[in-house]
Protein backbone atom coordinates (compact mmCIF):
# COMPACT_ATOMS: atom_id res chain seq x y z
CA UNK A 1 0.00 0.00 0.00
CA UNK A 2 0.84 3.65 -0.31
CA UNK A 3 0.39 6.63 2.08
CA UNK A 4 -1.03 6.08 5.24
CA UNK A 5 -0.13 2.92 7.07
CA UNK A 6 -3.16 0.05 8.29
CA UNK A 7 -3.29 -0.72 12.12
CA UNK A 8 -1.74 -4.02 13.63
CA UNK A 9 -4.25 -6.06 15.24
CA UNK A 10 -5.02 -9.57 16.06
CA UNK A 11 -2.93 -11.32 13.27
CA UNK A 12 -0.34 -12.82 15.33
CA UNK A 13 -1.11 -16.49 14.26
CA UNK A 14 -1.21 -15.60 10.10
CA UNK A 15 2.72 -15.76 9.65
CA UNK A 16 3.49 -18.39 12.26
CA UNK A 17 4.00 -20.89 8.98
CA UNK A 18 5.49 -18.69 6.61
CA UNK A 19 8.08 -17.91 10.23
CA UNK A 20 8.97 -21.07 10.75
CA UNK A 21 9.84 -21.58 7.40
CA UNK A 22 12.11 -18.66 7.10
CA UNK A 23 13.97 -19.38 10.76
CA UNK A 24 14.44 -23.05 8.56
CA UNK A 25 16.11 -21.46 5.46
CA UNK A 26 18.08 -18.43 7.56
CA UNK A 27 20.44 -21.43 9.38
CA UNK A 28 21.30 -23.09 6.26
CA UNK A 29 23.97 -21.64 4.73
CA UNK A 30 25.80 -21.56 1.05
CA UNK A 31 29.32 -22.57 1.96
CA UNK A 32 29.97 -26.34 2.73
CA UNK A 33 32.41 -27.78 5.46
CA UNK A 34 31.62 -24.75 7.92
CA UNK A 35 30.69 -25.59 11.05
CA UNK A 36 28.94 -24.29 14.20
CA UNK A 37 31.44 -23.53 17.34
CA UNK A 38 29.62 -23.50 20.72
CA UNK A 39 31.32 -21.72 23.44
CA UNK A 40 31.29 -22.53 26.93
CA UNK A 41 29.94 -19.01 28.10
CA UNK A 42 26.29 -18.80 27.19
CA UNK A 43 23.23 -16.22 26.30
CA UNK A 44 21.70 -17.20 30.02
CA UNK A 45 25.25 -16.80 31.41
CA UNK A 46 25.43 -13.46 29.70
CA UNK A 47 21.79 -12.16 30.65
CA UNK A 48 22.90 -13.24 34.66
CA UNK A 49 25.70 -11.15 34.66
CA UNK A 50 24.13 -8.40 32.98
CA UNK A 51 20.97 -8.77 35.27
CA UNK A 52 18.86 -8.16 31.65
CA UNK A 53 17.83 -10.46 29.16
CA UNK A 54 18.64 -9.68 25.41
CA UNK A 55 16.25 -8.90 22.92
CA UNK A 56 15.86 -6.89 19.86
CA UNK A 57 13.49 -3.69 19.82
CA UNK A 58 12.26 -3.09 16.25
CA UNK A 59 11.50 0.42 15.38
CA UNK A 60 9.66 0.32 11.99
CA UNK A 61 7.90 3.02 10.00
CA UNK A 62 7.30 5.73 7.35
CA UNK A 63 10.58 8.34 7.01
CA UNK A 64 9.72 11.15 9.67
CA UNK A 65 7.83 9.27 12.06
CA UNK A 66 10.20 9.73 14.40
CA UNK A 67 12.21 6.12 14.69
CA UNK A 68 15.51 7.62 15.08
CA UNK A 69 14.46 9.78 17.58
CA UNK A 70 12.80 7.19 20.10
CA UNK A 71 15.63 4.95 19.43
CA UNK A 72 17.96 7.29 20.94
CA UNK A 73 15.44 8.77 23.80
CA UNK A 74 14.84 4.56 25.17
CA UNK A 75 18.55 3.91 25.13
CA UNK A 76 19.67 7.00 26.93
CA UNK A 77 16.67 5.82 29.42
CA UNK A 78 17.80 2.21 28.88
CA UNK A 79 21.55 3.66 30.44
CA UNK A 80 20.10 5.50 32.43
CA UNK A 81 18.52 2.77 34.21
CA UNK A 82 22.15 0.81 34.38
CA UNK A 83 20.96 -1.22 31.64
CA UNK A 84 22.96 -2.18 28.21
CA UNK A 85 21.53 -1.06 24.79
CA UNK A 86 23.07 -0.30 21.64
CA UNK A 87 20.96 1.28 18.78
CA UNK A 88 21.70 0.25 14.94
CA UNK A 89 20.14 3.08 13.28
CA UNK A 90 19.54 3.06 8.72
CA UNK A 91 21.37 5.93 8.19
CA UNK A 92 24.47 5.19 10.05
CA UNK A 93 24.64 1.29 8.77
CA UNK A 94 24.88 3.07 5.41
CA UNK A 95 27.94 4.39 6.22
CA UNK A 96 29.68 1.39 7.21
CA UNK A 97 28.20 -2.01 6.95
CA UNK A 98 25.57 -1.36 4.18
CA UNK A 99 27.64 1.11 2.19
CA UNK A 100 27.29 -1.26 -0.68
CA UNK A 101 23.74 -1.11 -1.03
CA UNK A 102 21.03 1.37 -2.48
CA UNK A 103 17.53 1.51 -1.87
CA UNK A 104 16.17 -0.89 -4.81
CA UNK A 105 13.97 -3.54 -3.79
CA UNK A 106 16.25 -6.37 -3.44
CA UNK A 107 19.02 -3.99 -1.89
CA UNK A 108 16.63 -3.01 0.61
CA UNK A 109 15.58 -6.42 1.70
CA UNK A 110 19.74 -7.23 2.23
CA UNK A 111 19.98 -4.29 4.24
CA UNK A 112 17.16 -5.42 6.63
CA UNK A 113 18.53 -9.41 6.49
CA UNK A 114 22.41 -7.80 7.55
CA UNK A 115 21.21 -5.67 9.76
CA UNK A 116 18.80 -9.04 10.99
CA UNK A 117 21.79 -10.93 11.46
CA UNK A 118 23.38 -8.38 13.36
CA UNK A 119 20.97 -7.36 15.80
CA UNK A 120 20.36 -11.27 16.57
CA UNK A 121 24.30 -11.56 17.98
CA UNK A 122 23.83 -7.93 20.14
CA UNK A 123 20.47 -10.13 21.64
CA UNK A 124 22.45 -13.11 22.13
CA UNK A 125 25.35 -11.20 23.90
CA UNK A 126 22.94 -10.09 26.23
CA UNK A 127 22.05 -6.46 24.95
CA UNK A 128 18.58 -4.63 24.22
CA UNK A 129 19.10 -4.24 20.77
CA UNK A 130 17.28 -0.89 19.28
CA UNK A 131 17.07 -1.61 15.76
CA UNK A 132 15.56 1.88 14.08
CA UNK A 133 14.82 1.13 10.30
CA UNK A 134 11.68 1.90 7.55
CA UNK A 135 11.95 -1.58 6.62
CA UNK A 136 9.23 -1.16 4.35
CA UNK A 137 8.46 -4.49 3.54
CA UNK A 138 6.78 -7.01 5.91
CA UNK A 139 8.42 -10.42 4.83
CA UNK A 140 11.69 -8.79 5.76
CA UNK A 141 10.61 -7.41 9.23
CA UNK A 142 9.18 -11.16 9.63
CA UNK A 143 12.16 -13.05 8.52
CA UNK A 144 14.16 -11.33 11.16
CA UNK A 145 11.49 -12.02 13.84
CA UNK A 146 12.12 -15.96 12.92
CA UNK A 147 15.89 -15.45 13.20
CA UNK A 148 14.96 -14.92 17.48
CA UNK A 149 12.63 -17.43 18.25
CA UNK A 150 12.12 -17.36 21.61
CA UNK A 151 9.68 -14.10 21.68
CA UNK A 152 12.92 -11.50 22.22
CA UNK A 153 11.61 -10.00 18.90
CA UNK A 154 9.78 -6.57 19.90
CA UNK A 155 8.25 -4.62 16.56
CA UNK A 156 7.42 -1.28 17.21
CA UNK A 157 5.25 0.04 14.59
CA UNK A 158 5.11 4.05 14.89
CA UNK A 159 1.45 4.81 12.95
CA UNK A 160 1.69 7.86 12.24
CA UNK A 161 0.42 9.39 8.94
CA UNK A 162 1.84 9.96 5.59
CA UNK A 163 0.28 13.53 6.05
CA UNK A 164 1.46 14.19 9.42
CA UNK A 165 5.24 12.86 8.35
CA UNK A 166 5.91 14.81 5.10
CA UNK A 167 4.44 17.78 7.20
CA UNK A 168 7.68 17.58 9.53
CA UNK A 169 10.26 16.28 6.79
CA UNK A 170 12.75 16.45 8.65
CA UNK A 171 15.42 15.60 6.35
CA UNK A 172 13.53 17.36 3.32
CA UNK A 173 13.39 13.57 1.40
CA UNK A 174 9.53 13.88 0.86
CA UNK A 175 9.90 17.34 -0.93
CA UNK A 176 12.82 15.89 -3.08
CA UNK A 177 10.50 12.77 -4.12
CA UNK A 178 7.66 14.58 -5.19
CA UNK A 179 9.65 17.07 -7.27
CA UNK A 180 10.80 13.57 -9.10
CA UNK A 181 14.45 13.91 -7.66
CA UNK A 182 14.34 10.58 -5.80
CA UNK A 183 12.81 7.31 -6.93
CA UNK A 184 10.94 4.43 -4.77
CA UNK A 185 10.41 6.47 -1.67
CA UNK A 186 8.49 5.08 0.50
CA UNK A 187 4.89 6.09 0.95
CA UNK A 188 5.42 7.96 -2.30
CA UNK A 189 5.93 5.90 -5.14
CA UNK A 190 6.90 2.81 -3.14
CA UNK A 191 4.76 0.87 -0.41
CA UNK A 192 5.06 0.20 3.21
CA UNK A 193 3.80 -2.39 4.81
CA UNK A 194 2.14 -1.77 7.85
CA UNK A 195 3.14 -4.62 10.19
CA UNK A 196 0.13 -7.30 11.07
CA UNK A 197 1.77 -8.78 14.50
CA UNK A 198 3.46 -6.20 16.47
CA UNK A 199 4.04 -5.52 19.86
CA UNK A 200 3.62 -2.26 20.21
CA UNK A 201 1.81 -0.07 18.15
CA UNK A 202 1.93 4.15 18.52
CA UNK A 203 -0.16 6.49 17.13
CA UNK A 204 -0.77 9.99 16.36
CA UNK A 205 -2.75 11.85 18.31
CA UNK A 206 -5.21 14.95 17.08
CA UNK A 207 -2.52 15.12 14.10
CA UNK A 208 0.76 15.45 16.46
CA UNK A 209 3.23 12.79 17.08
CA UNK A 210 3.61 11.66 20.62
CA UNK A 211 6.68 13.11 22.95
CA UNK A 212 9.91 10.81 22.46
CA UNK A 213 9.77 10.36 26.42
CA UNK A 214 6.26 9.20 26.01
CA UNK A 215 6.95 6.83 23.34
CA UNK A 216 9.95 5.59 25.27
CA UNK A 217 8.43 5.01 28.46
CA UNK A 218 5.51 3.26 26.55
CA UNK A 219 8.63 0.29 25.28
CA UNK A 220 9.87 0.52 28.84
CA UNK A 221 6.73 -0.33 30.23
CA UNK A 222 6.55 -3.83 28.22
CA UNK A 223 10.49 -4.61 28.77
CA UNK A 224 9.58 -4.98 32.11
CA UNK A 225 6.23 -6.19 32.60
CA UNK A 226 7.87 -8.97 29.83
CA UNK A 227 10.76 -9.54 32.23
CA UNK A 228 13.47 -7.94 29.96
CA UNK A 229 14.76 -5.53 32.49
CA UNK A 230 15.16 -8.21 35.21
CA UNK A 231 17.37 -7.35 38.45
Amino acid sequence: MRGRPVECGAHRGQLEGENRALEMSSTVPKSSNIFWHDCPVGKTDRQNLLKQKGCVVWITGLSGSGKSTLACTLGRELHTRGKLAYVLDGDNLRHGLNKDLGFAAEDRAENIRRVGEVAKLFADAGLVCIASFISPYRRDRESCRALLSDGSFIEVFLNMSLELCEARDPKGLYKLARAGKIKGFTGIDDPYEAPLNCEIEIKEVDGVCPSPSDMAAQVITYLEDKGFLHE
